[in-house]
């Protein structure tokens, strides 16, 4: 038992290589990270219970203005749903929207003793293009997180579950997953985030269960 709970950590700082896991889901007007609006960008920072088990905390979001000169293509409006002109969206400059995730995740990171975040996402090299470009427009100086580096759910799910779509993924993963709310960056960042831990928490307690069968039959 001794050896169990010296392998096994409640420290989220020691799980990651220092790294804070912060899921990240962004809006866009199209596919190009450098010509394309970000729309909307969410956030989900990622704490640790004392049993070493993951859980979220509750997203942090914006709607964006898109950058002048920015390209919005009708069709992933269609997706989205997202009205840019509408004046009710709330929707804050690229700079003020980077500030506002940014501080949260910053706090994540002091809090959780991490060197910096790393981005989960499902596809997760979009959301992080996407968020990079919106650094380099705004010459944004503290970006906390990793600036290749990324956690894609895409392929975690792929392995734990056989599913790479989101909507199948959480669903496998043993929860619910509202169509209607889809493409929202908040509640696909949320969504993202269950599946995450999910995915991180089976293979804990899979490991958990093997190093007690290998304490087992020490003498």
């Amino acid at each position: 038992m001794e050896q169990l709970n010296n392998s096994m950590t409640a420290r989220m700082a020691d799980r990651f290589r220092g790294f804070l896991p912060v899921v990240v889901d962004v809006e866009t007007g199209g596919f190009d990270a450098e010509r394309d609006a970000l729309l909307e960008i969410a956030a989900v920072v990622i704490g640790m219970d004392q049993e070493g088990n993951l859980y979220p905390h509750p997203a942090v979001s914006t709607h964006v203005e898109a950058f002048p000169g920015a390209n919005i293509d009708p069709r992933a409006l269609e997706i989205t749903g997202i009205d840019p002109d509408n004046p009710l969206r709330g929707a804050i400059n690229e700079r003020l929207a980077l500030d506002h995730i940014f501080h949260a995740v910053r706090l994540g990171v002091r809090q959780n003793e991490c060197q910096r975040a790393i981005l989960v996402g499902h596809n997760a090299a979009f959301d992080l293009g996407f968020l990079n470009a919106a650094v380099r427009r705004v010459g944004h100086k503290r970006n906390p997180f990793h600036p290749f580096s990324c956690f894609d759910t895409a392929t975690l799910s792929g392995l734990a579950y056989g599913q790479t779509v989101l909507s199948k993924a959480v669903m496998a993963a043993g929860y619910a997953f509202d169509a209607s709310e889809a493409h929202s960056a908040i509640y696909d960042a949320e969504r993202t985030a269950l599946l995450f831990c999910r995915i991180v928490n089976r293979l804990r307690a899979l490991e958990v269960l093997e190093l007690e069968r290998v304490g087992a039959m020490l003498p």
